[in-house]
């Protein structure tokens, strides 16, 4: 690993004969749409020159010109392995901005479907991490635990991937007995996946070859990237939004940050798989709380961002009133300017949100960590083998829809 005033400095031969390779936008191994423009020396990598926009969709000024529940589903669509995690966000901004207290218990079901969305978006970075290595059994082993935890969601708001999960204040409706048990079935059976799942790897001679001193970023470097996440934790900073500015209650559970030391591929890999266990510890005392609390309670009172139940739309004037308001985005938000950010399966996911006190955001950006790796990405990769590229790309969870929002 490099020291943190130290650069790759790669040293060329008058013999050498450098070729231009241009890996992607449309590469099975990019996982998305990609594009490196690198030049080599043969297999090693002299110079890397990522691009960015392939896939852009103008999601901040589609959001400028939609009313605040309609930005919901695009934020399904930026890192969509984890979209339940970018609904939350989104709902705490607008909460944020309107002064809203919710119920410890809605805090708490959103922490248990947070932590789900992460332990997701954690296996999906890690199994493929090990196709990319030619380890092809626990990617199809764990997706089967993934597929679980979709079957949580589409149970609880009828959607697996983009989920549009919850409401602004809440949820739309409060979890069923199915639903919590199906929490309570996985939480039982799939720690026991997970230890199968780390046995195939993390004494895996040809896995540990592949990832150790792959793609490394000392902590310096990382800061000043301004990494998050997993990928800043794996170079030894214990930062997580969760402890550092706690939201959703997140003050009230007990679970540890894990770190790294060295920054690169394996240690980013093992970091995931720890924060999944911790994950799996705070959801079962998420889980533990509730059945403390008075049952049915399931989003806070505001009458003029959340839809009534749909009999008394059918019953009453003023119902049918607010819920053609809502559906019409004629609610109008207060002025104001907030940011509220988010631990987001691969990094601070934030929300910078200004309001002119109109029915869609005056301004919106968003935070999106992959945006920020991607920048670091050709430091990274410079002086490795060509196949070490592939690896530390899927390492740092890129996910092109989040970086090209």
């Amino acid at each position: 690993m490099l020291s943190q005033n130290e650069t790759k400095e790669i040293d060329l031969s008058e013999d050498s004969h450098l070729t231009v390779l241009n890996l992607g936008p449309t590469h099975p191994a990019t996982h998305g749409v990609f594009q490196n423009v690198v030049t080599m020396d043969g297999e090693r990598i002299v110079d890397a020159e990522p691009t960015v926009g392939y896939i852009h969709r103008a999601f901040e000024k589609i959001a400028e010109r939609r009313p605040y529940y309609q930005i919901t589903t695009l934020t399904d669509r930026l890192n969509y392995c984890s979209a339940p995690i970018n609904n939350m966000g989104w709902h705490m901004t607008v909460e944020k901005l309107i002064g809203v207290q919710l119920p410890k218990r809605v805090e708490y079901m959103r922490v248990i479907i947070m932590e789900l969305a992460r332990i997701a978006d954690h296996l999906i970075c890690n199994s493929i991490l090990g196709v990319d290595t030619g380890a092809f059994t626990g990617f199809t082993y764990v997706f089967q635990e993934r597929e679980k935890i979709y079957d949580i969601f589409e149970e609880i708001c009828g959607a697996r991937l983009t989920t549009n999960i919850g409401r602004i204040g809440g949820f739309e409706r409060d979890f069923s007995p199915i639903a919590f048990g199906k929490i309570e079935k996985f939480l039982k059976e799939f720690p026991k996946v997970m230890k199968e799942f780390q046995g195939l790897f993390d004494k895996n001679r040809i896995f540990i070859d592949r990832t150790k001193g792959v793609g490394p970023i000392s902590a310096e470097r990382a800061l000043n990237y301004s990494f998050t996440g997993p990928n800043l934790r794996a170079a030894g900073v214990d930062y997580d939004v969760r402890v550092a500015c706690p939201y959703s209650s997140y003050e009230d559970f007990e679970f540890d940050i894990p770190v790294g030391e060295n920054g690169d591929t394996y240690d980013r890999y093992l970091v995931r798989n720890e924060e999944i266990w911790q994950s799996l510890r705070i959801i079962q005392q998420a889980m533990d709380k509730i059945k403390k609390l008075p049952a049915g309670v399931y989003h806070a009172e505001v009458p003029e961002f959340y839809l009534p139940p749909k009999q008394e739309v059918y019953s009453s004037m003023e119902a049918l009133i607010y819920h053609f308001k809502i559906v019409m985005g004629e609610i109008e938000i207060p002025k104001g300017e907030v940011y509220h950010s988010v631990e987001g399966a691969n990094g601070e996911l934030g929300f910078y949100l200004v309001s002119d006190g109109g029915r869609a955001p005056y301004r919106l950006h968003f935070r999106r960590p992959c945006f920020i790796y991607y920048q670091a990405y050709p430091e990274m990769i410079k002086g490795s083998l060509l196949s070490d590229a592939i690896i530390t790309m899927s390492s740092l969870n890129l996910i092109a829809g989040e970086m090209d929002a």
